[in-house]
């Protein structure tokens, strides 16, 4: 049996440090059929000549300005489509991969034809017993979408395979069929935040599977493309996405609830951030709910 291809869509902006780790980690992947896209949205670190110098295996394609995470990952995604891909995965330029990573997503993407994506285990690279990710869900009588596992130390309590509501942008694992049935990322998402679980909404409600393979393993070092920690920036993107993402796919029914789960939770956000001070990520959460009711109605 022939071993399918897997095109690596690795997307950075003046990461150069993170993005060298990321390929190190790739190129000592023990899976014999992989290709590296790197797409630079705009560095300014060198990025693009760190990765011609000492990855010259890797293809280097230059959108020359900040498309953002989204934007970026189409560019990518739609070289690796016009270059024949059966299957595409999506990395983040801050991640390091086990070198059975690959392999073991593959073995089980083959599996099943009906599988339209996949995603590993992933771990913080700084607490790396920890999980981030290890499955995801999406609750529409809560309007919270969810990393399964978030901070747990991993006991074997995730080690099953298993299909899951949502996978990450941080590794995207999608066949390249279901990709040109449903799309590629949305722009409405732009510039980061909410265009994976919509994408993996998309492949779900096409009739494909989506699932979590735990002997697939990596390391993220979490949040680097927005600066890392609680921001403004992440804040107010995070909940215009996320009211905008529930807005297009929840029933008339989850409504009945939505929005006092949502309205109490952020009422006990504001109560936290006051407490710490927080003053500009209080009011950076007022102008995303602001904006996505205006983009909304």
């Amino acid at each position: 049996m022939e071993t399918p291809v897997v095109f690596c869509i690795v997307l950075n902006l003046n990461g150069a440090a993170l993005l060298r780790d990321t390929l190190r980690s790739l190129r000592a992947s023990d899976y014999p059929a992989f290709r590296t896209i790197v797409v630079d949205n705009g560095s300014s670190d060198g990025s693009q000549e760190m990765v011609r110098s000492e990855f010259p295996e890797a293809v280097l394609i230059e959108n020359g300005t900040n498309l953002g995470f989204g934007g970026g990952n189409n560019v990518g995604m739609q070289a690796a489509l016009d270059a024949g891909a059966e299957w595409i995965i999506l990395l983040n330029n801050d991640i390091e991969i086990d070198p059975h990573m690959l392999g073991e997503l593959m073995q089980a993407a083959v599996s099943d034809d009906r599988i339209g994506a996949l995603a590993p285990k992933i771990y913080y690279a700084a607490d790396p017993e920890n999980f981030w990710y290890a499955g995801g869900s999406v609750n529409f009588w809560t309007g919270i979408v969810a990393h399964r596992g978030l901070r747990q130390k991993d006991t074997g309590q995730f080690d099953l395979v298993a299909d899951t509501g949502y996978i990450t942008g941080c590794a995207f694992l999608a066949r390249a069929s279901a990709l040109r049935r449903v799309g590629l990322f949305d722009p409405v998402f732009h510039p980061i935040y909410g265009e994976d679980a919509d994408l993996s909404l998309r492949i779900l409600r096409a009739g494909y599977r989506l699932v979590y393979v735990p002997k697939a393993r990596m390391w993220h070092k979490v949040s680097a493309f927005s600066g890392g920690g609680l921001t403004p920036f992440k804040t107010q993107l995070k909940v215009e996405h996320n009211l905008i993402f529930f807005r297009r796919y929840a029933r008339w029914y989850h409504w009945l609830t939505m929005p006092f789960c949502v309205g109490g939770g952020a009422l006990l956000f504001v109560l936290r951030e006051l407490l710490k001070g927080n003053v500009s990520v209080i009011a950076a959460l007022g102008r995303g709910f602001l904006r996505a009711l205006s983009r909304l109605f």
